[in-house]
């Protein structure tokens, strides 16, 4: 079959700080590849809309599949598909991703025919018997396939992540991909899941609380086929088992892969095998994310991040000392008032670290979705974004942006202004030199994108697709809020094509 894959194009604060390659979508692309279909990907974060609407009418795709592991692209999503509809009537329309799984009912309900399918869970089992039933029938029958009718049999998950391989052949304006001065930036996974429960976050709900491992061998032939000189590691939490971790570097030591790295982690975790960050920051890790959240324990509790303030804190200095360059992100609740946020400004501006902010948000498949979904002022699929707050503010939603957009700006001058422009001098002449202009165009474009009055204003924009609510829900059996269950195992159709 002639299948196009789709990405939806970049949220908000993707128009600044990092644009990464969608990897979900090149690994279901190899997947497909693999069972013998055509495939085609357009991501439109990096192209422009109308090459969409030349590739469907050029490629007239037979089925097209949408990735949506984010809430605030669905309303764009369900637009997309209404118009390949139109253009290609009897195209077979499906969505997947991460976030669409927690509301694939209420999506296709809202998608009034334009879209046939969604699948729930991992994307790379499913695609293959999807395409397979869609051309022969019974697609209600596929694992992890919601469809009009009702749900199919749960959906499956992956023994190993090792196959396939990302399809990243078939991305175009590859060197339109980056994260900070990594420019161009490629994505490379080693581990899948995260054995944590934190309470914002869907990761774990989402996987089941399971967690698989790349062998060291396949990861590294992966990386080696990677033409960028920078790479993304993509798990939620690097090198959780230290074992793997060297296991890789050894590997990457062996053929001498050499290239940068940017990685997330935690910081139990780094402090507790501090000497694999060493080994890795030889190999060329230069900057690492970690989710500190808040700078109080009362903070991390509400979170439940299990990591005291002081081991944030030792983390940080363990970092410095093996010369890497730390990003971290604390959760703004929308309970701030001027004072917390004055703090806040004080710490960020105290320590060497970046500091990014994202707004505390309830998502459906987390336990606050299902603690603070009564509190909504909105239910905007657009709105949630990590960037705009959707429960009630302290301060008046006005001051509230004009407040987070002066905290951020702070923290932009100390570190992506003028000032660092000449600093990081050798950095942008080596991207410009290459033809990346991803990174300089980031020093000065914060303003053009963080503005409380933009933000303030996209809370008055009419409303066509609203976020459900979710059904009550008691919590305290977490493993209802699972979308991947350890039981649900490949079939044998699913053997056949891995993904």
């Amino acid at each position: 079959m002639r299948l196009l894959l789709v990405h939806p194009s970049a949220l908000m604060y993707s128009e600044i700080f990092l644009r990464l390659e969608p990897l979900g979508l090149e690994r279901v692309a190899g997947a497909a590849r693999a069972a013998g279909h055509e495939v085609r990907v357009v991501d439109l974060q990096v192209l422009a809309p109308r090459r969409l609407r030349d590739e469907v009418r050029s490629f007239r795709p037979e089925a097209l599949g949408i990735s949506l592991n984010y809430l605030a692209n669905i309303p764009e999503a369900i637009e997309l598909a209404a118009r390949v509809k139109r253009e290609v009537p009897d195209c077979f329309v499906f969505f997947g991703g991460h976030s669409v799984s927690f509301v694939a009912e209420e999506v296709l309900e809202q998608a009034e025919g334009a879209v046939d399918a969604v699948v729930r869970g991992e994307g790379e089992p499913a695609v293959a018997p999807l395409l397979e039933a869609v051309r022969d029938g019974g697609v209600e029958g596929v694992p992890g396939v919601v469809t009009a009718s009702g749900r199919g049999p749960a959906p499956l998950m992956l023994h190993g992540i090792d196959e396939p391989l990302p399809a990243r052949d078939l991305m175009r304006n590859r060197r339109r991909y980056f994260i900070g001065e990594l420019d161009p930036c490629a994505s490379i996974e080693f581990t899948r899941g995260c054995p944590w429960d934190c309470s914002f976050c869907s990761a774990w709900t989402f996987y089941g609380r399971s967690y698989r491992k790349a062998s060291p061998e396949a990861a590294a032939d992966d990386l080696a086929a990677v033409r960028e000189p920078n790479v993304f590691i993509v798990d939620d939490v690097a090198f959780i088992r230290p074992e793997h971790g060297n296991a890789i570097a050894a590997e990457v030591e062996r053929r001498r892969i050499r290239k940068r790295y940017y990685l997330e982690t935690r910081s139990d975790v780094l402090l507790r095998h501090p000497e694999v960050f060493e080994r890795w920051a030889r190999l060329g890790l230069r900057y690492m994310f970690l989710g500190m959240e808040a700078i109080d324990a009362e903070g991390l509790d509400l979170y439940r991040k299990r990591v005291s303030p002081d081991e944030n804190l030792r983390a940080l200095e363990t970092a410095r000392r093996l010369g890497i360059q730390v990003a971290i992100n604390l959760i703004v609740d929308p309970a701030w008032d001027e004072e917390r946020f004055r703090v806040v400004r004080e710490f960020a501006l105290a320590v060497p670290e970046i500091v990014h902010f994202t707004v505390m948000t309830p998502y459906p498949g987390t336990e606050i979705w299902h603690t603070e979904s009564r509190r909504l002022t909105t239910r905007d699929y657009r709105l949630f974004d990590i960037q705009h707050a959707v429960v009630p503010t302290t301060l008046p939603l006005e001051r509230f942006y004009e407040e987070l957009v002066r905290t951020q700006a702070v923290i932009h001058r100390k570190h992506l202004g003028l000032r660092t422009a000449f600093g990081a001098g050798r950095v942008l002449a080596r991207n410009l030199l290459h033809g990346q202009t991803n990174f300089a165009r980031m020093l000065w474009k914060f303003h053009q994108v963080y503005d409380p009055r933009r933000q303030l204003a996209d809370h008055a924009r009419p409303v066509r697709h609203e976020l459900p609510l979710p059904q009550r829900l008691d919590v305290g059996d977490r493993r209802r809020l699972y979308v991947h269950t350890r039981g649900a195992a490949p079939g044998p159709s699913a053997r056949r094509a891995p993904d």
